[in-house]
């Protein structure tokens, strides 16, 4: 009885052609996928971090999803008496980034709310790893409001600076 081996050697043949268009294919242009790695899917998702806010031991946490939108929070020390010392989760409304130019509002925390409207500029940082690779640059407006509900707002000039990528706040670790 014949073995028949034509068919084998075809099915090697069509294998060995078959794996080698889709090295050939890999490396057609390796650039292209190199770029694809690294730009981020979603426009300014690279700015998305850990900022510096008023003072040492505060900050700001900024995520840039789809479409511009904007989440976060700011984390800050409690100013009155019942608050004094812990930390505060002023959670974002929903913000928005346009291009690199950033809005965004928080809750309202025992009385206090902020709004952010400025620019992600790029900062001294050399490199991701580099405190102050971005700075958040603007006006924050402080509203804080009374037991009679009157409101008061503070706004300054700020420029809150960007924590190296690997370096996270003790306290923000454990949420």
């Amino acid at each position: 009885m014949p073995i028949h081996t034509h068919g084998f050697h075809t099915r090697q043949v069509a294998c060995f052609v078959l794996v080698a268009l889709m090295l050939a294919g890999a490396q057609v242009n390796p650039d292209r996928q190199n770029k694809d790695r690294e730009s981020p899917a979603t426009p300014g998702a690279d700015y998305s971090g850990m900022y510096s806010f008023l003072r040492d031991g505060e900050f700001v946490q900024v995520t840039v999803e789809d479409r511009g939108r904007v989440t976060g929070f700011v984390s800050r020390y409690g100013d009155s008496e019942n608050d004094r010392g812990v930390f505060l989760d002023h959670f974002f409304k929903p913000g928005k980034l346009d291009g690199n130019q950033l809005a965004f509002t928080t809750e309202t925390v025992h009385g206090l709310s902020f709004e952010f409207r400025g620019t992600v500029e790029r900062g001294e940082g050399k490199s991701p790893g580099d405190e102050a690779y971005y700075v958040l640059k603007g006006t924050l407006v402080e509203n804080t409001s009374d037991e009679a509900k009157k409101t008061f707002s503070r706004s300054r000039e700020v420029a809150l600076k960007s924590f190296p990528q690997d370096v996270i706040p003790p306290h923000a670790k454990k949420k």
